[in-house]
C-alpha cells in the first residue's frame, strides 16, 4: 500500500461515515413523519392509465386531487411504476433519488471543472441531501434530479461528442421547461447540438402521439394551456418570479404585473447566458432564468442549487458558496404562516423569507450583468461572470469551459 493510499483511507472512511449518518437521519425523519410521496403516486396512476386505457389527463390522485401535468411521453416512462405496491414504489423512488443525487454532485463537479475524488463526492452528497430542494424532491418522489442529471450530463460532454443534444431533447419530452436549453444552444451558435436536441424532443412527441393519440391531442391542444392545473401560483411553494410578485402585491393573478417583468428577465438572462465566455455560467444562467420566468417553479425545482454551489466553490468564492448553501438549507418559506390564504397576507418584512430562491436567482443575474459591464469597460473579454447570492466579489482567474478542463482531469491525477 502506498503512502498516498494510506492517507486517503481515513478520508474515505470519514466520508462514508458521514454519508451513512446523513442517510440514517433522513430515513429516521421519513419513519417519524408521514411521507406521502404524492408525485410518485401521480406517476404510478399515469402509468396505470396508459396500461389500462384510462383517461390520462382526467385522473386525480391523493387527497390533494393532483392531476397529470407532463406530456404523454412521460406517462409512457411511468408504466413500470404502475405494477409496484405503494411501499415498494416509495422505496424505489427514495433509493433512486439518493443515487441520482450522487450523480448530480459528480456532474456538478464536472461542470465546475473540478472532478471530485470519491471522499469529496460522498461528503458533498451527505450535505446536499439536506438542501431543501433536494430533500423535498425525495419526500415528494419527484423526477427533478433525473431531469437535471440528463441535462448536465449532455451539457458537460465534449464538443462534437456523438449524439450530444439527445439527452436534452429527452429531458424536454419529460418536462417541457428544459426546452430553454435548446434556445441557449441556438444563442451560443451550437446549431448542430440544438438541432439534435430539437429532433430528439420531436421524437418524444411523435412516440407519445403514436402510443396515446387521444391523450396527445388532449394535452397539446388543451391541457398544456391550463396553467391552473399545476397549482396556485401565489402559495409559498411557488418560488418563481410570479409567486414572488403575487405575494408581494397580494394578488392571486398578477397578470401583466408579472408577465412584463418575466419577459424582461427572460431576455436579459438568456442574453447574459449567451454572451458569457464561460460555459459553466452559461448553463447556470440559463437554468436560473428558466426557474425565474416559469409560471410555477416549486421549491423542489431548484435542485440547480447543487451545481451553483459547486461552481462558486470552484471559483474560490467561499463566502458566496456558504451563503447560498445556507439560504437553500434554511427553509424560511415553511417557517411562515401559510395555511389557507395566509400566503397573500404576509407583511412586508416576511416577503424575502417567503421568496428566498427567486431572490437568489435575481442576485445571480444582477451579479453576472455587473461582471459583464465591468469586463466590457476594461476590455477583458475573457472574464466570465462571477455570480452568487452574496453579490460580487473580486474576480478570480477566468475558468475555461468544463468540457475542456475535463480533458485534463486524467493528467491532473498523475501529478
Amino acid at each position: 500500500m502506498t503512502v498516498r493510499s494510506r492517507s486517503a483511507t481515513p478520508l474515505l472512511l470519514a466520508a462514508v461515515s458521514l454519508l451513512a449518518v446523513s442517510l440514517l437521519a433522513f430515513a429516521a425523519l421519513c419513519w417519524c413523519r408521514p411521507v406521502p410521496m404524492a408525485d410518485a403516486l401521480v406517476y404510478r396512476a399515469e402509468g396505470a392509465a396508459v396500461l389500462h386505457g384510462g383517461d390520462l389527463y382526467g385522473l386525480t390522485v391523493t387527497k390533494w386531487r393532483l392531476p397529470a401535468t407532463y406530456p404523454p411521453f412521460a406517462a409512457l416512462l411511468f408504466v413500470p411504476a404502475s405494477g409496484l405496491p405503494v411501499p415498494v414504489l416509495k422505496a424505489v423512488f427514495l433509493t433512486g433519488n439518493v443515487l441520482l443525487l450522487g450523480c448530480l454532485v459528480h456532474l456538478s463537479a464536472r461542470l465546475a471543472g473540478r472532478p471530485a475524488p470519491l471522499p469529496a463526492l460522498l461528503a458533498a452528497t451527505a450535505v446536499a441531501l439536506w438542501l431543501e430542494p433536494v430533500s423535498q424532491t425525495l419526500l415528494f418522489g419527484q423526477v427533478n434530479l433525473a431531469v437535471v442529471c440528463l441535462l448536465l450530463w449532455d451539457l458537460t460532454r465534449p464538443p462534437g461528442a456523438r449524439g450530444k443534444g439527445v439527452a436534452i431533447g429527452l429531458a424536454t419530452g419529460v418536462k417541457l421547461t428544459p426546452a430553454v436549453f435548446v434556445v441557449h444552444l441556438l444563442l451560443r451558435r451550437r446549431f448542430r447540438e440544438a438541432l439534435t436536441a430539437a429532433t430528439a424532443f420531436a421524437a418524444t412527441v411523435l412516440l407519445g402521439a403514436l402510443a396515446l393519440p387521444a391523450a396527445s391531442v388532449d394535452y397539446w391542444t388543451r391541457r398544456l394551456y391550463e396553467t391552473d392545473r399545476v397549482g396556485k401560483v401565489w402559495i409559498v411553494d411557488n418560488q418563481s418570479l410570479q409567486g414572488l410578485i403575487a405575494r408581494a402585491l397580494r394578488d392571486p393573478a398578477p397578470g401583466l404585473c408579472w408577465a412584463l417583468p418575466a419577459a424582461g428577465v427572460a431576455v436579459i438572462g438568456l442574453r447574459l447566458a449567451a454572451r458569457t465566455p464561460d460555459d459553466r455560467w452559461g448553463v447556470l444562467l440559463t437554468a436560473v432564468t428558466a426557474l425565474l420566468v416559469s409560471p410555477v417553479s416549486w421549491s423542489h425545482h431548484w435542485v440547480w442549487c447543487v451545481p451553483l454551489i459547486a461552481v462558486l466553490l470552484a471559483d474560490g468564492r467561499l463566502p458566496a458558496a456558504l451563503l447560498t448553501t445556507a439560504l437553500f438549507a434554511a427553509r424560511t418559506m415553511w417557517l411562515l404562516p401559510h395555511q389557507g390564504g395566509l400566503d397573500l397576507r404576509l407583511p412586508w418584512w416576511q416577503q424575502p423569507l417567503a421568496a428566498p430562491y427567486p431572490l437568489v436567482g435575481l442576485a445571480v443575474l444582477v451579479s453576472a450583468g455587473r461582471r459583464e459591464r465591468g469586463a466590457g469597460a476594461t476590455g477583458d473579454v475573457h472574464a466570465g461572470p462571477s455570480a452568487g447570492a452574496a453579490g460580487d466579489s473580486p474576480a478570480g482567474p477566468a475558468r475555461e469551459p468544463a468540457q475542456f478542463s475535463a480533458r485534463r482531469s486524467s493528467a491532473s491525477r498523475m501529478r
